[in-house]
Protein backbone atom coordinates (compact mmCIF):
# COMPACT_ATOMS: atom_id res chain seq x y z
CA UNK A 1 0.00 0.00 0.00
CA UNK A 2 1.64 3.16 -0.82
CA UNK A 3 1.78 6.58 1.12
CA UNK A 4 -0.91 8.67 -0.59
CA UNK A 5 -3.14 5.48 -0.61
CA UNK A 6 -6.18 5.17 1.88
CA UNK A 7 -6.88 1.97 3.01
CA UNK A 8 -10.50 0.26 2.25
CA UNK A 9 -13.22 0.31 4.62
CA UNK A 10 -15.76 -2.14 4.59
CA UNK A 11 -18.91 -1.17 7.05
CA UNK A 12 -18.38 -3.17 10.41
CA UNK A 13 -21.78 -5.35 10.68
CA UNK A 14 -22.27 -5.49 14.39
CA UNK A 15 -22.88 -8.72 15.70
CA UNK A 16 -26.44 -10.72 15.30
CA UNK A 17 -29.79 -10.41 16.93
CA UNK A 18 -30.67 -13.86 17.28
CA UNK A 19 -33.82 -15.80 18.30
CA UNK A 20 -34.19 -16.91 22.26
CA UNK A 21 -33.07 -20.29 22.22
CA UNK A 22 -29.15 -21.27 22.76
CA UNK A 23 -29.16 -23.03 19.33
CA UNK A 24 -30.62 -20.26 17.30
CA UNK A 25 -27.96 -18.21 19.52
CA UNK A 26 -24.86 -20.52 18.30
CA UNK A 27 -25.60 -20.53 14.68
CA UNK A 28 -26.38 -16.91 14.39
CA UNK A 29 -22.93 -16.15 15.76
CA UNK A 30 -21.48 -18.92 13.75
CA UNK A 31 -23.30 -17.53 10.20
CA UNK A 32 -22.20 -14.31 11.42
CA UNK A 33 -18.35 -15.21 11.96
CA UNK A 34 -18.90 -17.41 8.35
CA UNK A 35 -19.84 -14.07 6.37
CA UNK A 36 -17.15 -12.28 7.87
CA UNK A 37 -14.46 -14.67 6.70
CA UNK A 38 -16.02 -15.59 3.43
CA UNK A 39 -15.79 -11.63 2.65
CA UNK A 40 -12.40 -11.35 3.79
CA UNK A 41 -11.30 -13.65 1.05
CA UNK A 42 -13.81 -13.24 -1.58
CA UNK A 43 -12.41 -10.08 -3.63
CA UNK A 44 -8.69 -10.30 -2.32
CA UNK A 45 -6.14 -9.86 -5.24
CA UNK A 46 -3.70 -12.47 -6.62
CA UNK A 47 -1.62 -13.26 -6.28
CA UNK A 48 -1.29 -11.86 -2.22
CA UNK A 49 -4.43 -13.83 -1.36
CA UNK A 50 -2.04 -17.03 -1.41
CA UNK A 51 1.23 -15.69 -0.36
CA UNK A 52 2.55 -15.96 3.26
CA UNK A 53 2.34 -12.87 5.09
CA UNK A 54 3.43 -14.51 8.10
CA UNK A 55 6.85 -16.76 9.17
CA UNK A 56 4.52 -19.70 9.51
CA UNK A 57 3.38 -19.74 6.05
CA UNK A 58 -0.27 -18.97 6.57
CA UNK A 59 -2.34 -17.14 3.80
CA UNK A 60 -5.55 -15.62 3.51
CA UNK A 61 -6.70 -18.34 0.83
CA UNK A 62 -5.45 -21.19 2.89
CA UNK A 63 -7.66 -20.28 6.03
CA UNK A 64 -10.67 -19.88 4.40
CA UNK A 65 -9.56 -23.69 2.11
CA UNK A 66 -8.81 -25.25 6.08
CA UNK A 67 -12.01 -23.63 7.17
CA UNK A 68 -13.79 -25.84 4.49
CA UNK A 69 -12.62 -28.77 5.81
CA UNK A 70 -13.26 -27.97 9.62
CA UNK A 71 -17.06 -27.48 8.34
CA UNK A 72 -16.87 -31.16 6.93
CA UNK A 73 -15.26 -32.54 8.96
CA UNK A 74 -17.33 -31.76 12.31
CA UNK A 75 -20.84 -31.49 10.46
CA UNK A 76 -20.76 -33.87 8.26
CA UNK A 77 -18.17 -36.51 9.50
CA UNK A 78 -15.04 -36.44 6.78
CA UNK A 79 -12.04 -38.02 8.38
CA UNK A 80 -9.20 -35.95 7.93
CA UNK A 81 -5.63 -37.34 7.72
CA UNK A 82 -3.27 -34.12 7.82
CA UNK A 83 -4.48 -31.24 9.51
CA UNK A 84 -1.59 -28.73 8.34
CA UNK A 85 -2.27 -29.79 4.61
CA UNK A 86 -6.19 -28.49 4.59
CA UNK A 87 -4.03 -24.79 4.25
CA UNK A 88 -2.96 -25.51 0.99
CA UNK A 89 -4.73 -24.50 -1.49
CA UNK A 90 -3.89 -25.87 -5.36
CA UNK A 91 -1.99 -23.56 -7.85
CA UNK A 92 -4.98 -23.88 -10.15
CA UNK A 93 -7.68 -23.16 -7.47
CA UNK A 94 -9.13 -19.60 -8.02
CA UNK A 95 -9.95 -17.39 -5.09
CA UNK A 96 -13.75 -18.15 -6.50
CA UNK A 97 -13.18 -21.62 -5.96
CA UNK A 98 -12.22 -21.24 -2.41
CA UNK A 99 -14.60 -19.04 -1.80
CA UNK A 100 -17.48 -21.60 -3.44
CA UNK A 101 -16.21 -24.72 -2.09
CA UNK A 102 -16.29 -22.87 2.04
CA UNK A 103 -20.58 -21.62 1.33
CA UNK A 104 -21.11 -25.17 -0.14
CA UNK A 105 -19.81 -26.99 3.03
CA UNK A 106 -21.63 -24.37 4.95
CA UNK A 107 -24.79 -24.45 3.53
CA UNK A 108 -24.36 -28.47 4.01
CA UNK A 109 -23.53 -28.32 7.48
CA UNK A 110 -26.72 -25.75 7.79
CA UNK A 111 -29.03 -28.97 6.35
CA UNK A 112 -27.38 -31.03 9.08
CA UNK A 113 -28.12 -28.42 11.68
CA UNK A 114 -31.61 -27.67 10.34
CA UNK A 115 -32.82 -30.89 11.42
CA UNK A 116 -31.45 -30.55 15.24
CA UNK A 117 -33.13 -29.19 18.14
CA UNK A 118 -31.54 -30.62 21.19
CA UNK A 119 -28.19 -29.14 21.93
CA UNK A 120 -27.34 -31.69 23.75
CA UNK A 121 -28.04 -34.49 21.35
CA UNK A 122 -24.59 -36.55 19.09
CA UNK A 123 -25.06 -34.87 15.41
CA UNK A 124 -26.13 -37.17 13.49
CA UNK A 125 -23.36 -37.21 10.72
CA UNK A 126 -21.74 -40.88 9.37
CA UNK A 127 -18.86 -41.66 10.81
CA UNK A 128 -18.46 -45.45 12.37
CA UNK A 129 -15.19 -44.55 13.87
CA UNK A 130 -15.68 -41.72 15.80
CA UNK A 131 -18.47 -40.85 18.48
CA UNK A 132 -20.20 -37.19 16.86
CA UNK A 133 -19.58 -34.67 19.26
CA UNK A 134 -23.04 -32.87 20.67
CA UNK A 135 -24.72 -30.43 18.78
CA UNK A 136 -24.11 -27.83 21.19
CA UNK A 137 -19.85 -28.68 21.38
CA UNK A 138 -19.90 -28.68 17.37
CA UNK A 139 -21.67 -25.28 17.24
CA UNK A 140 -19.61 -24.24 20.34
CA UNK A 141 -16.03 -25.50 18.76
CA UNK A 142 -16.56 -23.86 15.29
CA UNK A 143 -17.55 -20.31 16.95
CA UNK A 144 -14.17 -20.72 18.13
CA UNK A 145 -12.74 -21.85 15.30
CA UNK A 146 -13.76 -19.79 12.95
CA UNK A 147 -13.50 -17.13 15.24
CA UNK A 148 -10.02 -17.44 15.40
CA UNK A 149 -9.02 -17.80 11.76
CA UNK A 150 -11.60 -14.73 11.35
CA UNK A 151 -8.96 -12.62 13.65
CA UNK A 152 -6.20 -14.04 11.15
CA UNK A 153 -7.91 -13.11 8.11
CA UNK A 154 -8.34 -9.45 9.42
CA UNK A 155 -4.94 -9.25 9.95
CA UNK A 156 -3.85 -10.48 6.85
CA UNK A 157 -6.20 -9.03 4.44
CA UNK A 158 -4.91 -5.44 6.26
CA UNK A 159 -1.51 -6.62 4.95
CA UNK A 160 -2.04 -7.09 1.57
CA UNK A 161 -4.22 -4.34 0.59
CA UNK A 162 -5.28 -2.13 3.88
CA UNK A 163 -9.23 -3.49 4.03
CA UNK A 164 -10.04 -3.80 7.57
CA UNK A 165 -14.06 -4.00 8.69
CA UNK A 166 -16.16 -6.90 8.44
Amino acid sequence: MSATSRPKRRRDTPPPRTGNSEIETLRGFLDYLRTSIAAKVEDAPEPQVRTAAVPSGTNLLGLLAHLTFVERSIFLGDKVTNWQATFQVAPADSVADVVSRYREAVERANDVLDGCADPAAPLPRPRPDAPAPSVRWALTHMIEETGRHAGHADILRELIDGTTGR
